[in-house]
């Protein structure tokens, strides 16, 4: 293996998928770089998580945040490109999601009270992976906006993803006895 660093970002630039380089600060790195750190949090649930069916899908999760990621990385001149040599976020990634979603909730009843992360290291996880995709879900609606995005179906994909997240954390807590609620309707003790 060679070096990993190559000093090309060095002057606080790198390149988009296909080519052309652009400021680290640049919506399109805001986007993708968010979307890698979704992959890296639902590593560390993958990692804590006991179980295999939350593996299973935690780890298909991080593989379909590769695609987005690469749609994220890829101008709309060069759309074509990517969908050549490319699988692309579709309506049924997104179906895939909304099923699961309605599999796990159909499991256990949702909770009809706030819920405070941190009840177990998973869960915690899977909350943080949560709050981080709805960070890319924003950066990605930059792009679109700005007629930076060719495929409006990644905003669909992302805005289920952190629902989805959502309900494992809940499904997690739920199978392991973790789960606690705070009542909305009671005060804080003030001291």
């Amino acid at each position: 293996m060679g070096k990993i660093y190559t000093k090309h970002g060095d002057q606080g630039k790198t390149g988009l998928l296909y080519g052309g380089r652009i400021s680290k600060s640049d919506p399109y790195l805001a986007a993708y770089g968010t979307t890698d750190e979704a992959v890296s949090a639902l590593g560390l649930a993958r990692s804590l998580s006991d179980s295999t069916d939350i593996k299973s899908i935690i780890k298909s999760l991080q593989e379909d945040l590769f695609t987005i990621g690469a749609e994220l990385s890829t101008s709309p001149k060069d759309y074509s490109k990517l969908q050549e040599h490319f699988t692309t976020v579709s309506e049924k990634m997104t179906l895939r999601l909304e099923e699961k979603i309605d599999e796990l909730t159909g499991k256990f009843e949702l909770p009809k009270s706030f819920i405070i992360p941190g009840n177990s290291p998973t869960s915690s996880a899977l909350d943080m992976a949560r709050t981080i995709v709805r960070r890319a879900e924003r950066e990605a609606v930059k792009l679109y906006e700005a007629n930076l995005l060719a495929n409006s179906e990644v905003l669909r994909y992302l805005n289920r993803l952190s629902d989805l997240l959502f309900i494992l954390a809940r499904f997690n807590d739920r199978t392991k006895g973790f789960e606690q609620f705070k009542d909305p309707s009671s005060k804080r003790s003030k001291s």
